[in-house]
């Protein structure tokens, strides 16, 4: 049976998440939207109608979504040579792969945003596959983006973990019945990330990494309420 170690990016190996803050309050704010940083960083992991929808509200002129969603990727883009990574993020995918693990990479970001991510990353020799928004009709908490993830790497969920920064993260995760965990490098409370699904809760890929014997990585799933 195939094991699939299946991860988020933004936030989770690289550290971009306030950089799409900053992003999506500047768009908006260029379009005459007063929104709050902490709202937008709560929504950072949906895909942009989503996250529009979660900020604006359903009832809002949706026909400026796709100016909103490209004034975001335009200033976000101004960084695509300088993401950074997250400490011992390649690290952590390698000696995953090293162990027999196809790991799949599962985000929101378009191919653009995606292969950025991926040349800060660094660590494409370890990468089965990747899943961008591109690839499924609906994003996280629907379940599709971890469906597809695992038809990538031929895996079934129960021989799958997800590790994520939000709660949309374990939300997908949990509604296509893989184990989830929750890193706390992406600024989201950790009681949110457990009330969403993690099964454990890490700080940081460094942290995972340390503690990879001991988590749900390890055979059988053990210790699954890590709280380092």
């Amino acid at each position: 049976m195939n094991r699939a170690a299946l991860f988020d990016v933004d936030g989770t190996l690289a550290d971009t998440n306030h950089l799409h803050v900053v992003c999506w309050w500047e768009a908006l704010r260029q379009a005459g939207h007063d929104v709050a940083m902490h709202d937008i960083h709560r929504s950072i992991g949906l895909p942009g109608e989503d996250l529009l929808g979660y900020l604006l509200g359903e009832d809002r002129d949706t026909s400026k979504d796709d100016t909103l969603s490209a004034a975001h990727s335009t200033l976000y883009g101004t960084y695509f040579d300088r993401l950074p990574p997250l400490d011992a993020a390649a690290d952590l995918l390698r000696e995953l792969d090293r162990r027999g693990w196809r790991v799949v990479l599962v985000t929101s970001a378009k191919d653009a945003e995606l292969d950025a991510l991926r040349r800060a990353v660094d660590a494409d020799d370890a990468i089965t596959a990747a899943a961008s928004s591109d690839d499924v009709s609906e994003g996280k908490p629907a379940p599709d983006p971890v469906h597809h993830a695992l038809g990538l790497a031929d895996a079934p969920a129960h021989g799958a973990v997800l590790v994520g920064d939000t709660v949309w993260d374990m939300q997908a995760g949990s509604r296509a019945g893989v184990a989830c965990v929750g890193l706390l490098c992406g600024g989201i409370p950790r009681r949110d990330l457990e009330e969403a699904g993690a099964r454990a809760v890490y700080q940081h890929p460094a942290d995972l990494l340390a503690h990879i014997d001991n988590s749900p990585f390890a055979d059988g799933h053990r210790s699954p309420n890590h709280t380092a």
